[in-house]
Protein backbone atom coordinates (compact mmCIF):
# COMPACT_ATOMS: atom_id res chain seq x y z
CA UNK A 1 0.00 0.00 0.00
CA UNK A 2 1.27 3.36 -0.89
CA UNK A 3 2.24 5.39 2.30
CA UNK A 4 0.57 8.97 2.73
CA UNK A 5 2.19 12.09 3.36
CA UNK A 6 1.47 13.68 6.58
CA UNK A 7 1.10 16.47 4.83
CA UNK A 8 -1.85 15.29 2.29
CA UNK A 9 -3.95 13.27 4.66
CA UNK A 10 -7.08 13.61 5.59
CA UNK A 11 -7.88 14.05 9.51
CA UNK A 12 -8.99 10.59 9.99
CA UNK A 13 -5.86 9.51 8.37
CA UNK A 14 -4.11 12.44 10.47
CA UNK A 15 -5.79 10.97 13.82
CA UNK A 16 -4.99 7.64 13.18
CA UNK A 17 -0.91 8.85 12.52
CA UNK A 18 -0.77 10.94 15.86
CA UNK A 19 -2.58 8.43 18.10
CA UNK A 20 0.96 6.58 18.81
CA UNK A 21 2.67 9.15 19.26
CA UNK A 22 0.60 11.19 21.82
CA UNK A 23 0.96 8.73 24.80
CA UNK A 24 4.89 9.94 24.55
CA UNK A 25 4.26 13.59 24.98
CA UNK A 26 1.01 13.07 26.91
CA UNK A 27 3.19 11.27 30.14
CA UNK A 28 4.74 14.82 30.49
CA UNK A 29 2.18 17.36 29.12
CA UNK A 30 -1.00 15.20 29.93
CA UNK A 31 -3.54 14.72 27.43
CA UNK A 32 -3.42 18.14 25.91
CA UNK A 33 -3.08 20.51 22.63
CA UNK A 34 0.30 20.54 23.84
CA UNK A 35 0.77 16.65 23.72
CA UNK A 36 -1.00 16.72 20.18
CA UNK A 37 1.56 19.33 19.15
CA UNK A 38 4.52 17.77 20.19
CA UNK A 39 3.58 14.82 18.03
CA UNK A 40 2.12 16.55 15.24
CA UNK A 41 5.51 18.03 15.18
CA UNK A 42 7.30 14.77 14.74
CA UNK A 43 4.95 13.95 11.45
CA UNK A 44 5.74 17.50 9.98
CA UNK A 45 2.19 18.89 10.36
CA UNK A 46 0.63 21.76 11.73
CA UNK A 47 -0.12 21.61 15.03
CA UNK A 48 -3.41 23.67 14.70
CA UNK A 49 -4.18 21.24 11.67
CA UNK A 50 -3.38 18.23 14.11
CA UNK A 51 -5.41 19.75 17.16
CA UNK A 52 -8.36 19.36 14.41
CA UNK A 53 -8.64 15.56 14.79
CA UNK A 54 -9.39 15.60 17.96
CA UNK A 55 -12.29 18.19 18.95
CA UNK A 56 -13.20 16.61 22.14
CA UNK A 57 -9.96 16.60 23.96
CA UNK A 58 -8.07 14.24 26.15
CA UNK A 59 -10.54 11.71 25.52
CA UNK A 60 -11.13 11.47 21.47
CA UNK A 61 -7.20 11.22 22.03
CA UNK A 62 -7.18 8.41 24.57
CA UNK A 63 -9.81 6.43 22.24
CA UNK A 64 -7.20 7.05 19.33
CA UNK A 65 -4.23 5.75 21.23
CA UNK A 66 -6.76 2.68 22.07
CA UNK A 67 -7.56 1.99 19.02
CA UNK A 68 -4.63 1.96 17.45
CA UNK A 69 -3.13 -0.44 20.31
CA UNK A 70 -6.58 -2.28 18.59
CA UNK A 71 -4.88 -2.25 15.11
CA UNK A 72 -1.75 -3.13 16.37
CA UNK A 73 -2.95 -6.13 17.98
CA UNK A 74 -4.68 -7.46 14.73
CA UNK A 75 -1.87 -7.01 12.32
CA UNK A 76 0.74 -8.61 15.22
CA UNK A 77 -2.24 -12.02 15.02
CA UNK A 78 -3.01 -13.11 11.89
CA UNK A 79 -5.20 -15.83 11.30
CA UNK A 80 -2.20 -18.17 11.36
CA UNK A 81 -0.26 -17.15 13.99
CA UNK A 82 -3.63 -17.49 16.60
CA UNK A 83 -4.68 -20.11 14.71
CA UNK A 84 -1.73 -22.26 16.47
CA UNK A 85 -2.91 -21.12 20.33
CA UNK A 86 -5.08 -22.86 22.52
CA UNK A 87 -8.01 -20.54 23.15
CA UNK A 88 -6.53 -19.97 26.98
CA UNK A 89 -3.30 -18.72 25.37
CA UNK A 90 -5.03 -16.81 22.80
CA UNK A 91 -6.85 -14.66 25.56
CA UNK A 92 -3.65 -14.53 27.54
CA UNK A 93 -1.47 -13.42 24.25
CA UNK A 94 -3.66 -11.02 23.25
CA UNK A 95 -3.92 -9.15 26.56
CA UNK A 96 -0.23 -9.26 27.47
CA UNK A 97 0.57 -7.66 23.69
CA UNK A 98 -1.57 -4.82 24.94
CA UNK A 99 0.48 -4.89 27.96
CA UNK A 100 3.41 -4.70 26.50
CA UNK A 101 2.39 -2.28 24.33
CA UNK A 102 1.40 -0.30 26.59
CA UNK A 103 4.74 -0.31 28.74
CA UNK A 104 6.70 2.30 27.52
CA UNK A 105 3.89 4.78 28.43
CA UNK A 106 2.96 3.72 31.75
CA UNK A 107 2.45 6.88 33.07
CA UNK A 108 0.54 8.40 30.06
CA UNK A 109 -1.99 5.36 30.74
CA UNK A 110 -2.45 6.29 34.53
CA UNK A 111 -3.49 9.60 33.41
CA UNK A 112 -5.49 7.97 29.96
CA UNK A 113 -7.26 5.75 33.09
CA UNK A 114 -7.75 8.61 35.31
CA UNK A 115 -9.53 10.25 32.96
CA UNK A 116 -11.92 8.00 32.10
CA UNK A 117 -12.30 7.07 35.58
CA UNK A 118 -14.21 10.40 36.25
CA UNK A 119 -18.03 10.86 36.19
CA UNK A 120 -18.29 12.34 33.30
CA UNK A 121 -16.60 9.76 31.23
CA UNK A 122 -17.11 6.73 32.74
CA UNK A 123 -19.54 5.68 29.93
CA UNK A 124 -16.72 6.06 27.41
CA UNK A 125 -14.85 3.95 29.69
CA UNK A 126 -16.60 1.28 29.91
CA UNK A 127 -17.36 1.38 26.12
CA UNK A 128 -13.55 1.21 25.37
CA UNK A 129 -13.05 -1.52 27.89
CA UNK A 130 -16.00 -3.71 25.74
CA UNK A 131 -14.57 -2.62 22.63
CA UNK A 132 -10.97 -3.92 23.48
CA UNK A 133 -12.54 -7.26 24.63
CA UNK A 134 -14.54 -7.14 21.50
CA UNK A 135 -11.74 -6.93 19.40
CA UNK A 136 -9.77 -9.42 21.27
CA UNK A 137 -12.47 -12.12 20.94
CA UNK A 138 -12.89 -11.41 17.37
CA UNK A 139 -9.12 -11.81 16.39
CA UNK A 140 -9.25 -15.17 18.44
CA UNK A 141 -11.81 -16.55 16.90
CA UNK A 142 -14.82 -15.96 18.42
CA UNK A 143 -18.17 -16.32 16.78
CA UNK A 144 -20.91 -16.52 19.32
CA UNK A 145 -24.10 -14.46 18.42
CA UNK A 146 -26.24 -15.75 21.24
CA UNK A 147 -25.89 -14.66 25.04
CA UNK A 148 -22.00 -16.37 25.18
CA UNK A 149 -21.53 -13.11 22.76
CA UNK A 150 -22.22 -10.93 25.79
CA UNK A 151 -21.39 -13.00 28.76
CA UNK A 152 -17.57 -13.74 26.97
CA UNK A 153 -16.88 -9.85 26.51
CA UNK A 154 -18.28 -8.53 29.69
CA UNK A 155 -16.27 -11.79 31.44
CA UNK A 156 -13.20 -10.12 29.51
CA UNK A 157 -13.97 -6.56 29.48
CA UNK A 158 -13.64 -6.77 33.69
CA UNK A 159 -10.52 -9.40 33.33
CA UNK A 160 -8.82 -6.92 30.98
CA UNK A 161 -9.15 -3.48 32.99
CA UNK A 162 -8.60 -5.10 36.30
CA UNK A 163 -5.24 -6.43 34.96
CA UNK A 164 -4.38 -3.07 33.86
CA UNK A 165 -4.62 -1.61 36.96
CA UNK A 166 -2.49 -4.39 38.04
CA UNK A 167 0.10 -3.32 35.70
CA UNK A 168 0.49 0.33 36.91
CA UNK A 169 1.57 -0.71 40.21
CA UNK A 170 3.77 -3.58 39.03
CA UNK A 171 7.62 -2.68 39.88
CA UNK A 172 8.40 -6.74 39.57
CA UNK A 173 10.83 -7.85 37.22
CA UNK A 174 9.18 -7.95 33.72
CA UNK A 175 5.91 -7.85 35.07
CA UNK A 176 5.70 -11.18 37.16
CA UNK A 177 2.92 -9.74 39.21
CA UNK A 178 0.96 -8.59 36.65
CA UNK A 179 1.63 -11.92 34.49
CA UNK A 180 0.77 -14.11 37.89
CA UNK A 181 -2.31 -12.25 38.26
CA UNK A 182 -3.80 -12.58 34.41
CA UNK A 183 -3.02 -15.98 34.82
CA UNK A 184 -5.08 -16.83 38.05
CA UNK A 185 -7.86 -14.47 36.32
CA UNK A 186 -7.52 -16.73 33.37
CA UNK A 187 -8.21 -19.77 35.21
CA UNK A 188 -11.32 -18.84 37.30
CA UNK A 189 -12.71 -17.71 33.93
CA UNK A 190 -11.63 -21.20 32.41
CA UNK A 191 -13.02 -22.66 35.27
CA UNK A 192 -16.22 -20.97 35.37
CA UNK A 193 -16.75 -21.86 31.58
CA UNK A 194 -16.54 -25.51 32.19
CA UNK A 195 -19.13 -25.24 35.41
CA UNK A 196 -21.47 -23.53 32.88
CA UNK A 197 -20.80 -25.92 29.86
CA UNK A 198 -21.70 -28.52 32.57
CA UNK A 199 -24.81 -27.24 33.74
CA UNK A 200 -26.04 -26.69 30.62
CA UNK A 201 -25.51 -29.85 29.84
CA UNK A 202 -26.94 -31.47 33.29
CA UNK A 203 -30.00 -28.55 32.71
CA UNK A 204 -30.39 -30.18 28.98
CA UNK A 205 -31.03 -34.14 30.68
CA UNK A 206 -33.39 -32.85 33.09
CA UNK A 207 -36.79 -33.50 32.69
CA UNK A 208 -38.92 -31.27 30.52
CA UNK A 209 -41.97 -29.49 31.89
CA UNK A 210 -43.70 -28.81 28.74
CA UNK A 211 -43.35 -32.76 27.58
CA UNK A 212 -44.68 -33.64 31.41
CA UNK A 213 -47.79 -31.69 30.57
CA UNK A 214 -48.42 -32.41 27.41
CA UNK A 215 -48.64 -36.33 28.51
CA UNK A 216 -51.23 -36.00 30.79
CA UNK A 217 -53.13 -33.87 28.34
CA UNK A 218 -52.52 -36.54 25.31
CA UNK A 219 -51.66 -39.55 27.14
CA UNK A 220 -49.98 -42.03 25.56
CA UNK A 221 -51.87 -45.03 23.97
Amino acid sequence: MERIAPGDMNLDELKDALAPLIPAHAAFDGWSEKAVAMAAAELGVPAARANLCFPGGAVPMIDAWFDAIDRAMADAYPLPRIAKLKIRERIRDLVLFRIEIVTPHKEALRRALAILAQPQNAMTGAKLAWRAADRMWRIAGDKATDFNHYSKRGILSALYTSTMLVFLDDDSEEIAGTRGFLDRRIDDVMRFEKFKASWRGSSERLPSLSRFLGRLRYPAV
